[in-house]
């Protein structure tokens, strides 16, 4: 399906936490509804303003009755920091949605016993990810780590099994890592989006237990079609794939070795 760009109205941009936001927008085109996974780029300043590129941001949650879309986002640079100071009403350019996400159907015709595993700001797309597993039918085990404190934690408790959380301080939840709060051994399919040593670490203990992985993973993008090769990421075959237009999920034993 092909991405669709359309002026985006601004409903809400939340303050989650200091740099965290969360971004309500009116999405107009039902026809190009997304699914757990994929992306959109935004772009909240003119074509001839820094900076060049629009920002890629995942999607958090999809509302079809409202066709609203919720981005959660970290305002890390010049791009989110004008994406944050959107206020309702205003409007910005929004084209999606992009990639492949989490081909739920597919997970759900091999597997049963579902982990959903994010670290950060990568907890993003698990929410839409867990939504549309418990909507199937299948609630999945939720776990996620952060640095220090939690959000957007409460939303889960219907749509998911199990939610756990650690935190790399200790002030919330189990003091340690994300990994540790789990057994892959313990689950058909683990499905993960967070920092790249997380999600490497996360691969290594399913390899290592012979539990399938899926992840989604995180690059710079230009195109976000996959035409400038930019978010290109090495695969065990030796062929290079766009994250944008091959993922950003990917079998973990392709990317991650």
């Amino acid at each position: 399906m092909r991405a669709a760009c359309c002026e985006a109205t601004v409903l809400r941009n939340e303050v989650i936490a200091p740099d965290i936001r969360l971004l309500t927008v009116v999405w107009p085109d039902r026809d190009h509804a997304p699914h757990a996974g994929q992306f959109f780029t935004l772009r909240a300043w003119g074509a001839d303003e820094a900076p060049f590129l629009s920002r890629p941001i995942s999607v958090h949650r999809w509302n079809p009755d409202s066709s609203t879309i919720e981005f959660l986002y970290q305002v890390v640079g010049e791009g989110t920091e004008k994406i944050a100071q959107l206020k309702m009403k205003d409007t910005f350019q929004l084209t999606g949605p992009m990639g492949n996400g989490f081909d739920v159907p597919d997970i759900l015709s091999k597997y049963k016993k579902i982990a959903v595993v994010g670290g950060g700001i990568g907890t993003a797309p698990m929410f839409q990810l867990t939504r549309e597993l418990a909507a199937a039918g299948v609630k999945p085990d939720v776990f996620f780590g952060f640095r220090d404190a939690p959000y957007c934690m409460e939303e889960y408790r219907e749509v998911a099994n199990l939610v756990k959380v650690s935190t790399d301080t200790g002030a919330v939840g189990f003091h340690g890592f994300v990994t540790q709060l789990y057994d892959p051994a313990d689950y058909d399919v683990v499905l993960v989006c967070g920092p790249t040593v997380m999600m490497k670490n996360a691969a290594r203990l399913c390899a290592e237990k012979g539990t399938p992985c899926f992840v989604s993973m995180e690059k710079k993008m230009a195109c976000g079609i996959g035409a400038c090769l930019g978010c290109t990421c090495e695969t065990r075959g030796g062929e290079g794939k766009s994250v944008c237009k091959n993922g950003p999920v990917f079998d973990a034993t392709e990317v991650f070795f």
